[in-house]
């Protein structure tokens, strides 16, 4: 193809994917590069670029401008994909919206990024009515039979024809302010979403990391299972395109259909979050199978894994490298990655032994010195580990990333990038952290999350490593609340695993093994060398799943704020 005559010598999302074009055309032109969940709609590698063209003339015809932003709510499917191209390679600012949120969240996000254009599929037709929001002049409804409509006068503009049989010609890339080309929104633990802006040169250098890491090629059956609207999804599907390989989509996560899709497809790759990993186990467990020979990569995002969901995985997806990586949407998707399991180099359980690569793989959890391996940056990234209460170098602190991957900025209502990055471009994670001697990164915990307890400080991941070895343990939570004394005291929430009971006080029944009280959790933190002073002052049984946002973070404040009005008088009572 021609080379673009855009004069910008920053990279652009579509750019790079149009130079794979050829190369799709050769191995791909008649072979299928989507296929839809039922199985029902597929399109070749001349159909999908054809589309995509054609939606650039269609936003074209609506006087799309650089750096308008047009909005998507719609669940995955191949018509995501070829419009967020099309919006990118007009100059368009892509700005998806989170299926699962209510009507009241999407239309505080729409007003915020204040969209030209929203693009809906048919189970967020509703939007374009409820949605009303000034800056909209067109909505665009996707699917089998899309078109367009004037918000002005209510009436269609054209019908959206995918029929084109034009020869393919280069595309004429434009570039939005800033080299903006999506602005994602964080899932966000507490409060309002921030909507991230991201360029085109943070996507691309993060799906080609992506590619060395992972290996994805152009033999790969990729599975969508995250959705679209999550960086860790579109980075994901952005590597996937680049490399040529196959898109197999599901419109929402659903571990049956997803485990139908894998076996039918003969689906190579995927990308979970913890929960969705372990679904994907319950469903092949119950039918007593794994997933055969087909699945050969499985990258593991959202929070680390626990060392017997690694085994299960290992297990009901015996020939498949699992992967795990640590990132945020600031930076764009992922910081670092660590092979958990390699069928190739090592058998099922080597991975919590010590290996050549001088990790300490604990036998019941990947945890060293108060921390989580969470492996090392791919080169285009750089990381620093900074004091928390200065700015200085440090050996456990702050982890600062500086790279093409980091965000823009925030945006704003005015259009505005509203955070600055220091003089130096780096990037504040707010996580804490240190790097061992071999180049891995060791998370301990966010800053927001750290606990002051008597002077010291207490990192909640380290206590809840300590606490879930304890098999009558599935899970456990750990924060702080207010005491004048010590200015927080530690306190967790355990979630037992099934057929295990609470005991309240010492009245333990030594003949029933399965019983689980604090006096017991307290001397199984004493056996494992925690602390003293990190040890929880106060243990609460938890009797239902700990709440997660959508990509697979803990809603650690609202467990605290449950406890605060439930416990508190009762906690304070028994110190």
């Amino acid at each position: 193809m021609d080379s673009n005559p855009n004069p910008n010598p920053k990279p652009h999302i579509c750019q790079c994917i149009c130079q794979c074009i050829g190369h799709i055309l050769t191995v791909r032109r008649h072979a299928t590069v989507t296929i839809s969940s039922s199985g029902t709609r597929q399109k070749t590698g001349e159909q999908f670029v054809n589309s995509i063209i054609d939606h650039t003339k269609d936003l074209t015809e609506l006087g799309i401008s650089n750096g308008d932003v047009i909005a998507i709510a719609a669940l995955n499917s191949e018509w995501y994909m070829e419009w967020f191209l099309a919006i990118t390679s007009v100059g368009g600012i892509v700005a998806p919206l989170n299926p699962r949120w209510s009507l009241k969240e999407a239309r505080e996000a729409v007003e915020v990024v204040k969209p030209v254009v929203l693009v809906v599929d048919e189970c967020f037709r509703q939007w374009v009515v409820d949605l009303k929001i000034p800056s909209i002049r067109f909505n665009v409804v996707i699917g089998r039979d899309s078109f367009i409509l004037n918000c002005s006068t209510g009436k269609d503009v054209f019908s959206i024809e995918r029929t084109s049989q034009e020869p393919m010609t280069p595309f004429n890339y434009q570039w939005a302010p800033n080299n903006v080309a999506l602005i994602c929104f964080t899932s966000g633990t507490t409060g309002r979403p921030k909507g991230v802006a991201i360029s085109h040169m943070a996507l691309v250098v993060q799906a080609q990391a992506k590619i060395s890491i992972v290996k994805y090629d152009t033999n790969d059956v990729y599975l969508h299972t995250t959705p679209l609207c999550h960086i860790g999804g579109l980075s994901s599907c952005i590597a996937v395109l680049l490399a040529g390989g196959c898109h197999v989509f599901i419109p929402r996560f659903d571990a049956k259909k997803a485990v139908k899709a894998i076996e039918h497809n003969y689906v190579t790759a995927l990308i979970t979050v913890p929960a969705i990993l372990s679904d994907l186990i319950i469903v092949l467990r119950k039918q007593n199978r794994n997933c055969g020979d087909s699945v050969r990569k499985l990258l593991n995002g959202g929070g680390g894994l626990s060392v017997k969901l690694i085994a299960d995985a290992s297990s009901f997806f015996p020939h498949a490298a699992i992967i795990s990586a640590y990132g945020m949407t600031e930076a764009g998707s992922s910081l670092t990655f660590i092979t958990l399991y390699d069928p190739l180099s090592m058998k099922c359980g080597d991975i919590f032994k010590n290996s050549s690569d001088g990790i300490m793989h604990d036998s019941d959890s990947v945890t060293h010195l108060g921390g989580s391996c969470v492996g090392k940056p791919p080169p285009h990234i750089e990381l620093q580990i900074r004091s928390i209460t200065c700015d200085g170098p440090s050996f456990t602190g702050r982890i600062f990333t500086r790279g093409a991957h980091v965000m823009v900025g925030y945006w704003d209502s005015s259009a505005e990038m509203m955070y600055v990055l220091n003089k130096h471009d780096w990037l504040d994670t707010r996580d804490v952290g240190w790097v061992d001697s071999s180049g891995n990164l060791w998370l301990l915990e966010r800053v927001a999350n750290m606990i002051k307890s008597g002077g010291e400080n207490v990192y909640p991941n380290e206590v809840e490593a300590i606490l879930s070895l304890h098999p009558g343990v599935s899970n456990a939570v750990v924060f702080g609340i207010p005491n004048h004394r010590l200015t927080e005291i530690v306190v967790a929430c355990v979630y037992l695993r099934e057929n295990w009971k609470w005991i309240y006080g010492e009245n333990m029944n030594t003949t029933h093994l399965k019983e689980l009280s604090s006096e017991t959790l307290k001397k199984h933190c004493m056996q494992k060398n925690l602390t003293r002073f990190k040890m929880p002052k106060f243990y609460i049984p938890w009797s239902k799943p700990f709440p997660y946002t959508t990509t697979g973070k803990l809603k650690r404040d609202d467990i605290r704020k449950e406890i605060m009005s439930s416990y508190l008088n009762t906690i304070l009572s028994n110190l």
